[in-house]
């Protein structure tokens, strides 16, 4: 895709240019309709209608794209974690994401995910899937299914209390120290005894 020094949009993926000019006005606070959109892309009005049936659909395919974002940011050049320590570093980039992406964030987790938006419920749960695949991995005697969404409730919890000002979102180590103390006091106490 290309687009002018004003951001018009010339030639190459129309898709991918709405995209970027809806997750650009999302991330400004800008309002955004799919004329809105079409016009920052620098697109006739009625060109987003070749993708998006409605604004909820357009905000289905920027939550998607965020899923599969965040699920990257959790996975690339990582190794698999093999300890409560090392997963408590996912958590960490979990929170770290939303305080970076804040509106992106809200769009993603701000509706529940239907079955008419299937790539949005197939992203989430890849991300969902994930977390289980990770303890089950770590703490195979437990409950990996329930486990996964205690420690996704405590890092999601937490990212909402720093987004909402509850806990101070600054500096960031020490959100980082306040998300790994959290999520590994959680997994600690399902450790197996030894």
């Amino acid at each position: 895709m290309s687009t002018s020094s004003k951001g018009g949009y010339h030639h190459g993926d129309l898709r991918a240019a709405l995209l970027e000019a809806a997750m650009q006005m999302l991330e400004e606070g800008e309002p955004f309709s799919l004329r809105a959109v079409a016009r920052r892309a620098g697109v006739s009005p009625t060109a987003p209608y070749r993708h998006f049936a409605d604004r909820e659909a357009l905000e289905s395919a920027l939550a998607t794209e965020g899923f599969r974002e965040l699920k990257a940011r959790l996975t690339e050049g990582r190794a698999l974690p093999a300890s409560a320590s090392e997963l408590a570093e996912l958590g960490v980039a979990y929170v770290h994401f939303a305080l970076e992406r804040p509106a992106l964030f809200r769009l993603m987790f701000g509706q529940p995910c239907s079955d008419t938006h299937d790539e949005r419920v197939q992203a989430a749960s890849e991300l969902r899937d994930l977390l289980a695949l990770l303890l089950a991995h770590i703490f195979p005697e437990a409950d990996a299914p329930s486990l996964a969404t205690a420690a996704w409730g405590l890092v999601h919890g937490l990212a909402f209390l720093h987004l909402d000002g509850k806990l101070p979102a600054t500096p960031r180590k020490d959100v980082a120290i306040r998300v790994r103390t959290a999520f590994e006091a959680i997994l600690s106490a399902n450790a197996p005894r030894r």
